[in-house]
């Protein structure tokens, strides 16, 4: 029986490196990906699929014996993940480009371009699981629940999972370091990557100030009285107490970014708990579900710890109420519903209530 062949997007990191390592002693025939995403004028790419990275996959691939390749995804890389990450800002919302990226480059752009390699896999180094059960593919979190990744993952449908394996889902970090050391693996001590690779120096400000019109506007209090100005809504989020410019005897925060009025409102950090929020943009693992409220847990950014809440789908988006006050829950950021260790699926938080008193 030929092996079956298995494409490994390589990031250059520890993880996607013993993931090659792990497929080739599992049987699998590895070959090596990295996606060209870094635009031209910007050589100093960092991040995950930088110039340097490409260098630590090849190294790695070297070592282990299989091919390694570099695909040029510049160009939908930059459409759907770049010009998307500027034109959300510019409307007073906080994106996530990870997800963003896993969505339509990884398990879109990507998934396609290796059947030009005739692999019948890809597979990446995320903390999460797959289990196949008699109603189609699962989503799990990670058994390491301080890395698991499922987060970033919920995008993922059936037609996705079917062709796709990570091989870490059963590991705890520590191990993976020690694996690699092992098998004497270059990048066993590299640091994890933290930043948005495409932004130079994590410096999301100067990167957006360089690409979308910054226009100045009032910062208001709750009940709309004027206290400042702000230097673009582009230059804040929700949450954010730093960088203000306010003289105030309070702690003040960013509750708001009202682009249509272009005015940033600001209060305590009681006014930033919340309890509901609607999301649209929707995906679901499964490729169904109920319309029926069910009982969940949310994760409203990747750091947040989940929490139960209800779920009720009404007109082609969810309304989700927790049961406990969740705090800067941002529009723009995703929203992922759990139950159990099963990611059912998640959204793109559209709007945020208030905790009614």
């Amino acid at each position: 029986m030929p092996q079956k062949r298995v494409a490994v997007a390589m990031s250059g990191g520890v993880d996607s490196s013993l993931a090659a390592a792990l497929l080739i002693e599992a049987g699998y025939e590895v070959v090596g990906v990295t996606m060209q995403i870094w635009p031209s004028a910007q050589p100093a790419f960092g991040g995950c699929c930088g110039l340097e990275a490409v260098e630590d996959a090849k190294r790695v691939a070297y070592k282990l014996g299989f091919p390694h390749y570099v695909m040029n995804l510049r160009d939908i890389f930059t459409r759907m993940v770049i010009a998307d990450f500027c034109q959300e800002y510019s409307l007073g919302r906080t994106p996530n480009p990870c997800i963003r990226c896993n969505q339509y480059i990884k398990f879109d752009a990507l998934l396609e371009r290796i059947k030009q390699l005739d692999a019948d896999f890809i597979a990446t180094g995320h903390y999460a699981r797959i289990e196949q059960s008699p109603d189609g593919y699962r989503l799990l979190k990670a058994v390491d629940q301080t890395k698991d990744q499922s987060y970033f993952l919920y995008t993922l449908g059936q037609k996705e999972l079917q062709h796709l394996l990570l091989p870490l889902g059963n590991l705890r970090k520590v191990e993976v370091r020690e694996l690699a050391a092992k098998l004497s693996l270059s990048v066993s001590t590299k640091r994890d990557s933290q930043d948005v690779c495409f932004v130079p120096d994590n410096d999301y400000r100067s990167f957006l100030a360089s690409r979308i019109p910054l226009k100045s506007g009032d910062i208001i209090d709750t009940e709309g009285k004027v206290l400042g100005k702000h230097k673009g809504l582009a230059q804040y989020t929700v949450g954010q107490r730093q960088g203000l410019g306010l003289a105030s005897n309070r702690r003040l925060y960013v509750t708001k970014l009202d682009a249509t009025s272009n005015r940033l409102v600001v209060g305590t950090k009681d006014q930033l708990l919340g309890d509901t929020l609607i999301a649209n943009k929707l995906s679901w693992v499964s490729g169904k579900v109920s319309n029926e409220p069910i009982s969940i847990m949310a994760k409203v950014r990747y750091k947040s710890p989940e929490t139960t809440a209800r779920l009720r789908l009404k007109n082609g988006v969810a309304e989700v109420q927790f049961y406990q006050p969740q705090w800067a829950i941002t529009p723009g950021q995703s929203v992922a519903f759990y139950q159990g260790d099963v990611v059912l699926g998640g959204g793109i938080i559209q709007d945020a209530g208030a905790v009614v008193s």
